[in-house]
């Protein structure tokens, strides 16, 4: 079932779901699968999968010379997508990525989902290869997220990349995308973001699931903007509830978000990481009691691989 399907069935009411992460290569499923677990008493209708582009490695050899090799961490995303529908019988969201892809090779990835019964996909650029610092498009890939929303929906109109098809069987997904309550890093205002926003939905995003926060007055604020901009479908609010002490820089640095001051105060002084943990997650306790009296369709966690702090935060909640 689609995203937007189970949004409009519940009636009004908050749903639950969260984010996953493949395996590293070599691990074993059954311990994504032990993650998961304890999650479904509180019934997710969607489960969503991420994705995680290749990066470089330079391996020395015995003369001193180096090689410069592409490994991919984390791979397996549509089997695993496949593997939790099957195993749980929950629908997934697999997130589909511009970095490594061509139009090509994306083409042929949503085929895969298609065959398989998959009905939503999250479209995103990517974050660039870590040694890069910038984002770069494969030579016949998606630069911007607008652009690979664009190819699904061509898709979902039965328009294949090879025109010269006869007789296509057009796909039906849900296209997710993402949205930033405090601003994509790299536009240049606030008014901007909104605009590149909005034409991610005019090209066919369905949905915006937003990166995480720990201010709701900046979902809020978020939310106001997008409307008044004209963008008028569900946006489901992302969260975590901080873990570690050492999640107030690396949260920050990593994902370009603001912690409120009394919570950022409050871990600081946590004699040490179990207190902080507590901290962390009876805040996100209190944000979601507040998003869901104000009517969010769905609460969307990321779990960064590990269930217990979610599973405390949902406990109180559904």
């Amino acid at each position: 079932m689609k995203v937007t399907e189970h949004l409009s069935r519940a009636n009004g009411k908050t749903l639950f779901s969260f984010e996953v992460l493949p395996p590293k290569k070599g691990e074993n499923i059954h311990t994504l699968f032990s993650n998961i677990e304890p999650l479904l008493e509180f019934k997710p209708p969607f489960i969503d999968v991420t994705y995680h582009r290749e990066e470089y490695v330079y391996r020395q050899h015995p003369n001193g010379l180096l090689e410069k090799k592409t490994v991919r961490r984390r791979p397996g995303t549509v089997g695993i997508c496949a593997a939790i529908k099957n195993r749980f019988d929950v629908d997934t969201v697999p997130h589909l990525i511009c970095g490594g892809f061509s139009k090509e090779e994306t083409e042929n990835a949503l085929i895969d989902l298609h065959f398989l019964g998959i009905d939503n996909v999250l479209a995103l650029r990517g974050d660039p290869i870590k040694s890069e610092g910038h984002f770069k498009p494969e030579p016949d890939g998606h630069a911007y997220a607008c652009d690979l929303i664009g190819q699904v929906s061509n898709l979902n109109k039965g328009e294949y990349l090879d025109e010269e098809q006869d007789d296509t069987w057009a796909t039906d997904f849900c296209i997710g995308t993402a949205g930033y309550p405090e601003k994509h890093f790299e536009a240049p205002n606030y008014g901007a973001d909104l605009r590149y926003l909005k034409h991610k939905v005019d090209r066919g995003a369905e949905y915006i699931v937003t990166q995480m926060f720990f201010d709701n007055e900046q979902y809020f604020n978020f939310e106001k903007r997008c409307r008044e901009a004209g963008i008028n479908v569900p946006i489901i609010p992302g969260l975590k509830p901080l873990t570690t002490k050492g999640q107030l820089t690396m949260l920050p640095r990593s994902f370009y978000l603001n912690i409120p001051e009394e919570l950022a105060e409050a871990v600081h002084q946590a004699p040490d990481n179990e207190a902080a943990r507590n901290i962390g997650i009876e805040w996100c306790i209190n944000q979601s009691k507040e998003l869901m009296a104000h009517g969010v369709p769905c609460l969307h966690y990321y779990s960064m691989g590990k269930s217990e702090s979610i599973r405390r935060v949902a406990a109180a909640l559904f």
